[in-house]
């Protein structure tokens, strides 16, 4: 087991239930992050966490361990002209709402009826198991 603090250092590749590919660090650099900082999934930490250097393993999170359960409360219904930069918001693409703090949230508006757009703040991959096979490279301390 690592300590937390560690730096990490991983190659991995993401995907759904029906085989989709949703993320990965093929073709691209490792990803590095410090364990247990919250910097990725709590289970995709977990399972680094127990990896020996140059281990390869396949794990499945659930989704309380990954992006949460999909909620109907992360729901909301605003009026268009409420939206910053709406004009340039379509239904279905992600943008990322900004909070007068500076804090950022992925929503999604899903529809948008006389004026009123329904957006969601679900994470996209919430509700969702993911699979990862991840490659340990090397942890530093």
């Amino acid at each position: 087991m690592w300590k937390y603090g560690s730096t990490a250092t991983v190659r991995y590749r993401g995907t759904l239930q029906d085989g989709t590919v949703f993320d990965s660090t093929e073709g691209i650099d490792p990803l590095e992050f410090q364990i247990g900082s919250g910097m990725v999934i709590h289970g995709f930490d977990e399972a680094v966490q127990s990896m020996a250097i140059g281990e390869k393993r396949t794990v499945t999170i659930a989704p309380e361990n990954a992006y949460g359960a999909y909620s109907d409360v992360r729901i909301e219904h605003s009026p268009m002209y409420a939206i910053p930069s709406a004009k340039d918001i379509k239904v279905g693409k992600l943008f990322y709402f900004v909070t007068e703090e500076g804090l950022k949230f992925p929503a999604r508006v899903t529809s948008i009826d006389e004026g009123m757009a329904t957006i969601d703040f679900n994470h996209p991959l919430a509700g969702m198991e993911l699979t990862f096979d991840i490659e340990l490279l090397d942890v530093k301390d």
